[in-house]
């Protein structure tokens, strides 16, 4: 019976050069000179320090656009809050997003099920087995699963016939 799995996956090798390809420009950038601006990647986590609000979304614009250059989707990123850590200086953590969590997964099986076509939608730990018996069904799911839920970025792999 064909099917495809619809997951959330990042390329985490782009994701760290796009990392690493900000904190060089901001190494270089005359406006950030002598100050504590930063940015860094740990696991799934971006850390981006700097000395005002102002310059961390200066550094969160760069990171952005390095990111966009890299054709990694920004829907990947979650912001976290702004956080003082003594004096002037400001701390935010953003989180890089991998696997469909559960509501998600729910949402997309609530919406294969609202459709008229034969499919079906397993939740397999982090993403979602689609099966269906035409092809032609998988793809028109395909393509109502990006329209009816276009705030994640969802990528579709493993597909059998």
């Amino acid at each position: 019976m064909p099917s495809f799995d619809t997951v959330m996956e990042p390329d985490f090798v782009e994701v760290k050069n796009a990392i690493d390809q900000a904190a060089k420009e901001i190494g270089n950038r005359f406006d950030f000179k002598g100050t504590s601006a930063a940015i860094e990647l740990k696991d799934k986590e971006i850390t981006m320090t700097g000395d005002a609000d102002f310059q961390l979304t200066q550094i969160d614009d760069i990171m952005r656009n390095k990111l966009t250059k890299r054709n990694v989707d920004v829907r990947f990123i979650d912001m976290g809050k702004v956080e003082k850590i003594g004096g002037d200086r400001v701390k935010q953590v953003a989180t890089v997003r991998s696997g469909i969590a559960s509501e998600d997964g729910k949402k997309i099986q609530q919406v294969l099920k609202g459709s008229k076509l034969k499919v079906q939608g397993a939740i397999q730990g982090d993403s979602v087995r689609v099966t269906g018996a035409k092809r032609d069904d998988l793809q028109a799911a395909m393509a109502l699963i990006r329209s009816e839920i276009p705030d994640l970025p969802l990528t579709f792999n493993n597909f059998r016939d």
